[in-house]
């Protein structure tokens, strides 16, 4: 996450309530809000098991 709070993070470390803030609020335009939307997805049915794997590399 390159702003905010939860810089440094990577976007899939991101705790789902934030995401849903931004789901709320409007992500942002561009890649960024494109990310986010996808990882609000991914957290809201429960598939970030699927991508941890990216995380050790």
């Amino acid at each position: 996450m390159p702003f905010g709070k939860y810089a440094g993070r990577k976007l899939l470390q991101l705790p789902e309530p934030y995401l849903v803030w931004f789901h709320a609020k409007g992500f942002p335009e561009g890649k960024l809000g494109e990310q986010l939307a996808l990882m609000y997805e991914v957290k809201l049915n429960g598939l970030e098991e699927m991508l941890q794997p990216l995380l050790k590399r």
